[in-house]
């Protein structure tokens, strides 16, 4: 019997780690006692990540190596917000390439990076901090459940 293989919507218990190509690993729980739970759609891996998880069987391990257009894609520059600093919290102390979550109106959150720092604004880039980068997405699927 062939075992059967990763489709949209399953659930999985999974291993992986997601590095810039050839560099250190950013995120991975291979090394941890028990393998993620995610649910493929649910939002907790990004959809150009689990694109690469469709199709797999349990127990083989694979590396992906992404183009940044596969992965997270390239730097969009209307991303880049110059944003007055009387519109952030008074308390709000910025470093340079610090990453800040900004409160949006709707109560979500938005990351961005600092780029720079001026007397009266903060420039901000709110591309994803993997943006422009070749990937490389190590996965096993454990288990499907």
């Amino acid at each position: 019997m062939t075992a059967r293989s990763v489709a949209a919507g399953d659930t999985l218990q999974l291993r992986y780690a997601l590095r810039p190509r050839g560099g250190d690993d950013l995120i991975s729980n291979f090394d941890d006692a028990e393998p993620e739970t995610v649910t493929l759609g649910d939002g907790t891996l990004a959809p150009m990540l689990e694109q690469w998880l469709i199709d797999l069987v349990p127990g083989e391990r694979h590396v992906f190596l992404l183009e940044p257009w596969q992965a997270f894609g390239d730097s969009q520059p209307e991303l880049f917000q110059t944003l007055p600093k009387s519109d952030l919290p008074a308390d709000m102390e910025f470093s340079v390439d610090q990453l800040v979550e900004f409160a949006m109106p709707n109560g979500q959150t938005l990351a961005g990076r600092i780029l720079e720092i001026g007397d009266d604004a903060v420039k901000v880039d709110f591309n994803h901090p993997l943006a422009d980068l070749f990937i490389e997405f190590e996965a096993e699927i454990v288990r499907i459940l």
